[in-house]
């Protein structure tokens, strides 16, 4: 990829909901997902910009986006080449600096933006966006960031696993294949260390857990399970946690048994009531970043499924709250 080629986005601007006080947004028969209606300015609309996981294709991307073009946000969906997550990542800063470009082009930059990252692919890419916005001294306005089965930690059986999703096919022809990608890009990335080590080589960051350090403090909430086999749960907690130890509002959301990036369609309506409040509380708070949670913050403190600290909390969402199927 050269700077002069360009990215394959999709930016959507849906027109706008009927009125609030409309009759048929009220009525009992509704669907909950119907009930969020967010607070903003008319020239002002949310944008929600989607990161997809490697390998992702956009007619699955776009199932997401339809939840909050639902809610007439503007939604810009990317997914990072393969070749760029993987081998070529010295291309990731570049298209950290051009999707910056891309929302300042269109006149987004003065609008409350979130992100929704799924897995480590797109949790990779939003750290590219996070140090462009760092290195060009000009932050955009980010309300949250929403992370999706991520992120988790570098390990090969993890690299394994998704190099394997990604090529799919017959397991005689899908195994040797992928341990073979397995294997050469652990030496890649381990002659990357020693380079690196040395002083030598373009400082690329590779490793999305060291978000955990950002210096950018707008709330995140993180939706994970315990049944997924790419990203552990112990992962996306540690990571949470460090980020609450650092004054982040967290919000932590385990989907029980749900498999990796399908927590959506284990979970259709508790998905889209949890990512549409989140976004409801950070458009009404009265900061930025970090704001202090509310003290009508919808969370049962006397429930079992909760678990709260200063800055973070954690919900469970059960096996009985799954979509049921017709």
């Amino acid at each position: 990829m050269s700077d002069q080629e360009d990215l394959d986005y999709y930016i959507m601007f849906p027109s706008f909901p009927p009125s609030p006080k409309d009759p048929t947004l009220t009525t009992g028969s509704q669907d909950q997902r119907e009930e969020f209606v967010f607070v903003y300015k008319e020239d002002k609309r949310p944008v929600i910009v989607l990161l997809g996981w490697a390998g992702c294709q956009d007619k699955y991307l776009a199932k997401y986006s339809a939840i909050y073009e639902e809610k007439s946000c503007i939604t810009l969906r990317y997914t990072a080449p393969v070749e760029c997550l993987f081998w070529r990542r010295d291309k990731m800063p570049y298209i950290g600096k051009r999707l910056i470009q891309v929302i300042t082009d269109k006149s987004l930059d003065q609008h409350p933006i979130f992100f929704h990252v799924f897995s480590n692919g797109g949790a990779f890419l939003y750290q590219h966006v996070s140090l462009a916005m760092q290195q060009a001294n000009s932050p955009l306005k980010v309300k949250g960031v929403i992370f999706d089965s991520a992120p988790g930690e570098r390990r090969l059986t993890t690299l394994f696993k998704a190099i394997s999703a990604i090529i799919g096919g017959h397991p005689l022809t899908n195994i040797p294949m992928s341990f073979f990608i397995t294997i050469f890009l652990s030496i890649l990335w381990f002659l990357e260390v020693i380079a690196h080590a040395l002083g030598r080589g373009y400082p690329v960051q590779t490793n999305p857990i060291g978000l955990a350090e950002e210096s950018y403090s707008w709330p995140q909430l993180f939706l994970y399970s315990n049944a997924d086999t790419l990203i552990p749960a112990s992962d996306v907690e540690k990571f949470a946690s460090r980020r609450a130890e650092r004054g982040v509002r967290v919000q932590l959301v385990l989907f029980t048994n749900s498999p990796h990036v399908k927590h959506y369609a284990t979970y259709r309506d508790a998905y889209v009531n949890t990512v549409c409040s989140f976004i409801h509380e950070c458009l009404t708070s009265p900061t930025s970043e970090c704001p202090e949670l509310s003290q009508d913050h919808d969370v049962d403190n006397n429930s079992p499924n909760y678990v709260t600290m200063p800055s973070l909390t954690k919900r469970v969402v059960l096996p009985h709250e799954a979509t049921k199927l017709n």
